[in-house]
Protein backbone atom coordinates (compact mmCIF):
# COMPACT_ATOMS: atom_id res chain seq x y z
CA UNK A 1 0.00 0.00 0.00
CA UNK A 2 1.51 3.23 -0.97
CA UNK A 3 1.80 5.17 2.19
CA UNK A 4 3.09 9.25 0.52
CA UNK A 5 -0.25 10.61 1.57
CA UNK A 6 0.50 9.80 5.35
CA UNK A 7 4.13 11.12 4.52
CA UNK A 8 2.98 14.47 2.84
CA UNK A 9 0.99 14.40 6.48
CA UNK A 10 4.09 14.37 8.41
CA UNK A 11 5.76 16.52 6.20
CA UNK A 12 3.25 19.69 6.25
CA UNK A 13 3.65 19.33 9.90
CA UNK A 14 7.62 19.39 10.33
CA UNK A 15 6.80 22.35 8.42
CA UNK A 16 4.11 23.78 10.52
CA UNK A 17 6.15 22.49 14.07
CA UNK A 18 4.71 23.48 17.09
CA UNK A 19 1.22 25.48 15.31
CA UNK A 20 -1.19 23.66 15.89
CA UNK A 21 -3.90 25.84 14.62
CA UNK A 22 -2.28 25.23 11.29
CA UNK A 23 -1.70 21.64 11.51
CA UNK A 24 -5.19 20.91 12.62
CA UNK A 25 -6.83 23.36 9.78
CA UNK A 26 -4.99 21.48 6.93
CA UNK A 27 -6.19 17.41 8.70
CA UNK A 28 -9.62 18.73 8.73
CA UNK A 29 -9.58 20.21 5.15
CA UNK A 30 -7.67 17.23 4.22
CA UNK A 31 -10.75 14.94 6.17
CA UNK A 32 -13.89 16.67 4.22
CA UNK A 33 -11.87 16.75 0.61
CA UNK A 34 -11.20 13.36 1.00
CA UNK A 35 -14.60 12.72 2.03
CA UNK A 36 -16.10 15.02 -0.60
CA UNK A 37 -14.20 13.40 -3.39
CA UNK A 38 -15.38 9.82 -2.71
CA UNK A 39 -18.70 10.77 -2.29
CA UNK A 40 -18.76 12.52 -5.73
CA UNK A 41 -17.31 9.90 -7.32
CA UNK A 42 -13.58 10.94 -7.95
CA UNK A 43 -11.30 8.42 -9.94
CA UNK A 44 -8.34 7.78 -7.76
CA UNK A 45 -6.00 10.01 -9.82
CA UNK A 46 -8.06 13.11 -9.02
CA UNK A 47 -8.91 12.26 -5.45
CA UNK A 48 -5.58 11.29 -4.87
CA UNK A 49 -4.47 15.36 -6.26
CA UNK A 50 -7.62 16.57 -4.13
CA UNK A 51 -6.33 15.06 -0.75
CA UNK A 52 -2.53 16.06 -1.49
CA UNK A 53 -3.75 19.46 -2.22
CA UNK A 54 -6.01 19.83 1.08
CA UNK A 55 -2.88 18.98 3.18
CA UNK A 56 -0.49 21.52 1.44
CA UNK A 57 -3.13 24.10 0.52
CA UNK A 58 -1.54 26.64 3.35
CA UNK A 59 1.82 25.15 3.65
CA UNK A 60 2.78 28.79 2.46
CA UNK A 61 1.77 30.73 5.37
CA UNK A 62 4.96 30.21 7.55
CA UNK A 63 7.13 31.41 4.66
CA UNK A 64 4.93 34.60 3.92
CA UNK A 65 4.95 35.60 7.74
CA UNK A 66 8.85 35.69 7.60
CA UNK A 67 9.32 37.28 4.36
CA UNK A 68 6.62 39.75 4.69
CA UNK A 69 5.77 39.91 8.21
CA UNK A 70 2.36 38.94 7.57
CA UNK A 71 0.18 36.68 5.59
CA UNK A 72 -2.62 37.15 3.28
CA UNK A 73 -4.38 34.73 0.41
CA UNK A 74 -2.17 36.02 -1.80
CA UNK A 75 0.51 35.16 0.03
CA UNK A 76 -0.28 32.08 0.79
CA UNK A 77 -0.39 31.36 -3.27
CA UNK A 78 2.84 32.59 -3.94
CA UNK A 79 4.54 31.04 -1.32
CA UNK A 80 2.55 27.73 -1.07
CA UNK A 81 3.66 25.90 -4.63
CA UNK A 82 7.54 26.05 -4.00
CA UNK A 83 7.38 24.59 -0.60
CA UNK A 84 4.33 22.24 -2.30
CA UNK A 85 6.60 21.15 -4.84
CA UNK A 86 9.98 20.34 -2.91
CA UNK A 87 7.78 17.96 -0.67
CA UNK A 88 6.08 16.03 -3.63
CA UNK A 89 9.41 15.78 -5.81
CA UNK A 90 10.86 14.43 -2.56
CA UNK A 91 8.04 11.41 -2.58
CA UNK A 92 8.73 10.76 -6.27
CA UNK A 93 5.06 12.42 -7.23
CA UNK A 94 4.69 12.63 -11.03
CA UNK A 95 5.05 15.82 -13.11
CA UNK A 96 1.37 15.67 -13.68
CA UNK A 97 0.23 15.46 -9.71
CA UNK A 98 2.63 18.15 -8.63
CA UNK A 99 1.90 20.26 -11.48
CA UNK A 100 -1.74 20.27 -10.69
CA UNK A 101 -1.46 20.40 -6.70
CA UNK A 102 1.19 23.43 -7.44
CA UNK A 103 -1.58 25.24 -9.81
CA UNK A 104 -4.46 24.52 -7.11
CA UNK A 105 -2.11 26.12 -4.57
CA UNK A 106 -1.39 28.62 -6.32
CA UNK A 107 -5.24 29.89 -6.71
CA UNK A 108 -6.99 28.39 -3.81
CA UNK A 109 -8.29 31.97 -2.91
CA UNK A 110 -8.92 33.35 -6.26
CA UNK A 111 -12.66 31.56 -6.69
CA UNK A 112 -13.16 32.74 -9.97
CA UNK A 113 -9.50 30.62 -11.10
CA UNK A 114 -11.31 27.49 -10.22
CA UNK A 115 -11.41 25.07 -13.01
CA UNK A 116 -12.22 21.88 -12.01
CA UNK A 117 -14.05 19.73 -9.59
CA UNK A 118 -10.75 18.95 -7.34
CA UNK A 119 -10.39 22.66 -7.29
CA UNK A 120 -13.85 22.95 -6.52
CA UNK A 121 -13.92 20.29 -3.66
CA UNK A 122 -10.97 21.91 -2.01
CA UNK A 123 -12.71 25.08 -1.94
CA UNK A 124 -15.41 23.72 -0.18
CA UNK A 125 -13.50 21.74 1.98
CA UNK A 126 -11.67 24.99 3.25
CA UNK A 127 -14.81 26.60 3.59
CA UNK A 128 -16.26 24.35 5.97
CA UNK A 129 -13.85 24.78 7.73
CA UNK A 130 -13.27 28.08 8.35
CA UNK A 131 -16.81 28.46 8.63
CA UNK A 132 -16.58 26.89 12.05
CA UNK A 133 -12.75 28.36 12.93
CA UNK A 134 -13.50 31.72 11.63
CA UNK A 135 -16.92 31.45 13.53
CA UNK A 136 -18.57 33.11 9.98
CA UNK A 137 -21.66 35.25 10.08
CA UNK A 138 -25.12 34.17 8.80
CA UNK A 139 -24.77 36.27 6.17
CA UNK A 140 -21.10 34.71 5.35
CA UNK A 141 -22.30 31.19 4.86
CA UNK A 142 -25.47 31.56 2.96
CA UNK A 143 -23.68 34.00 0.50
CA UNK A 144 -20.89 31.36 0.45
CA UNK A 145 -23.22 28.46 -0.27
CA UNK A 146 -25.10 30.40 -2.84
CA UNK A 147 -21.99 32.00 -4.75
CA UNK A 148 -19.69 29.40 -4.31
CA UNK A 149 -20.59 25.79 -3.42
CA UNK A 150 -21.50 23.28 -6.81
CA UNK A 151 -21.06 19.85 -5.57
CA UNK A 152 -24.54 18.16 -3.61
CA UNK A 153 -21.85 16.33 -1.40
CA UNK A 154 -20.46 20.02 -0.29
CA UNK A 155 -23.88 21.49 0.39
CA UNK A 156 -25.05 18.77 2.28
CA UNK A 157 -22.10 19.12 4.64
CA UNK A 158 -22.68 22.68 5.10
CA UNK A 159 -26.59 22.02 5.64
CA UNK A 160 -25.55 19.45 8.21
CA UNK A 161 -23.11 22.03 9.89
CA UNK A 162 -25.52 24.60 9.90
CA UNK A 163 -29.03 22.95 10.01
CA UNK A 164 -30.40 26.65 11.07
CA UNK A 165 -29.81 28.15 8.23
CA UNK A 166 -31.80 27.96 4.61
CA UNK A 167 -29.17 26.81 2.59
Amino acid sequence: MDNRIAKVASAMMQKNVGDLKRIEHSLKVYAYARNLGIAELLEPWLLEVLELTALLHDIGIHMAEKKYGKCTGQDQEEEGPPIAREILKSLSFSEDIIDRVCFVISKHHTFTAVDGIDFQLLVEADFLVNSSEDQMSEYQITHFAKNIFRSESGLDYLRLLHPHLSL
